[in-house]
């Protein structure tokens, strides 16, 4: 079994070393990754650990500057020390610390938008994310027996969250017949910059897709930044090319093998589900997140607000 977990694990990072070049020379030599023709499994998204460090320079400058949250009201500020246990970044609004995940509201300014809290800038390895158990949930790294969570390569969308909205985990799929992460629900923004963790960015969603995750239900919603270039272009999913969309399915199916875990799965056939199918998933997270909030869902550990 030890020699059979070794081989798998051989496998799966020859597969991300084979596709990592080819990714890294699009995304320097492209305005956009967006334009990709290569087959999907090119299309992995994972580069060697050796290629990008998990806090890059570029990604920490993003951080200290706190620039697009200004323009919602809201500011951040951070404490501790990048890339360690310490590290937060908070949110405020006035002189009000606020929670990014209760206080932010989901939907946006214009009709048919939701704003997006960043957790993870493109281009970057660190696994940060809105911390649902700890007091105005600040973004931190992601920990995972003892250790801060890196990605065995860059990723290469920006990637967050939906504010007021959650998983619930009590409530079976009618149809996948598995139960949610307990997380807000997450966002895969494909737009052609990078965008600085904490931003607060209005996105307009364009499909969404059913992962699988040990069991758990885990949706990704992709969506496009409304003041990106290729927004008036992309209004649903059928106008993602679809090397964008292999892409992202499968760097989310084999991103935990290096770990030796087992491959992601796909509900729905893994198929993607249009953007009516994913505004309505987002409001079925966001009536749940409702229920949580309101205490008519016990919260556990969860902090609300309320509890």
């Amino acid at each position: 079994a030890s020699k059979q977990r070794k081989e798998r694990t051989m496998t799966a990072n020859l597969l991300f070393r084979q596709s990592s070049s080819f990714l890294l020379k699009q995304s320097t030599t492209k305005t956009t990754t967006m334009k990709f023709t290569a087959a999907p499994l090119a299309l992995l998204a994972l580069a060697t650990p050796i290629t990008t460090s998990a806090w890059s320079t570029a990604a920490v400058r993003s951080v200290r500057a706190v620039p697009a949250t200004i323009l919602h009201g809201y500011s951040t500020a951070t404490t501790g020390e990048s890339a360690t246990e310490s590290f937060r970044l908070s949110f405020t609004e006035g002189d009000d610390t606020i929670s990014p995940w209760h206080d932010i509201p989901l939907k946006g300014n214009a009709d048919g938008t939701y704003n997006a809290v960043i957790e993870i800038p493109k281009m970057t390895k660190a696994k940060m994310e809105v911390a649902t158990k700890e007091p105005n949930n600040p973004i931190a790294q992601d920990m995972k027996k003892g250790k801060l969570r890196d990605y065995h390569g860059p990723i290469f969308w920006n990637y967050g969250c939906l504010p007021q909205t959650w998983e619930n985990p009590n409530e079976e799929h009618p149809e996948l017949k598995c139960f949610g992460d307990d997380d807000p629900i997450d966002v895969v923004e494909i737009g052609s910059k990078a965008i600085a963790m904490g931003s607060v960015t209005e996105v307009k969603p364009l499909g969404v897709i059913a992962m699988i995750d040990d069991g758990e239900l885990d949706w990704k919603v992709i969506a496009i930044a409304t003041d990106d270039e290729l927004a008036k272009e992309y209004n649903d999913i059928d106008d993602v090319p679809d090397a964008v969309k292999d892409g992202i399915r499968e760097w989310f199916r084999w991103y935990k093998t290096p770990d030796d875990k087992p491959l992601n799965g796909f509900g729905f056939d893994e198929k993607w589900l249009d953007a009516k199918n994913a505004n309505e998933v987002i409001e079925e997270t966001h009536d749940a997140w409702k229920k949580l909030r309101s205490g008519e869902i016990e919260a556990g550990k969860l902090w609300t607000g309320k509890n």
